[in-house]
């Protein structure tokens, strides 16, 4: 069983200028409502533990592997519960530049798993907001800092 949620935000700064908040991995716990904390520095084919919460106060440490690393592009990583095929998801940030100037943020996963029927509701309602409470902070953090 598949789902997917995606939230789209426009930020108004150059896509650089979104890339260096979004990949500024040690300034998470600064700013960010829902990735609260990552364990060390990411790297593409290596697993990093990231700390997560979501809105009502839910917290987990996962320890996924980072799938991509694009500059100004795409940040992506696959996480999982217990083993493969119960409960995982692939996490994804990717930056379009707007003509005007302006990036759009798109953030999204896609879950997988025996337990996806049993968590739609917690993916539709928490998860989902705290992307878009992430989605917030983040256009927040970036514009000020221009």
């Amino acid at each position: 069983m598949n789902e997917q949620i995606e939230t789209h935000i426009r930020i108004d700064a150059p896509i650089e200028a979104v890339w260096a908040v979004l990949a500024n991995f040690q300034a998470y716990p600064t700013w960010s409502p829902t990735i609260a904390e990552f364990f060390g520095t990411p790297k593409v084919g290596q697993r990093t533990k990231v700390l997560l919460t979501q809105p009502g106060g839910t917290s987990i440490t996962m320890n996924p592997i980072f799938l991509k690393i694009d500059a100004n592009r795409e940040l992506r990583w696959k996480g999982r519960l217990l083993l493969n095929g119960i409960f995982d998801g692939e996490h994804y940030f990717r930056l379009e530049s707007l003509s005007n100037g302006q990036t759009e943020l798109i953030q999204g996963e896609k879950f997988s798993g025996l337990l996806v029927p049993f968590m739609k509701r917690m993916i539709h309602g928490n998860t989902k907001l705290g992307f878009e409470a992430f989605n917030r902070a983040i256009k927040e953090r970036v514009e000020s800092s221009l």
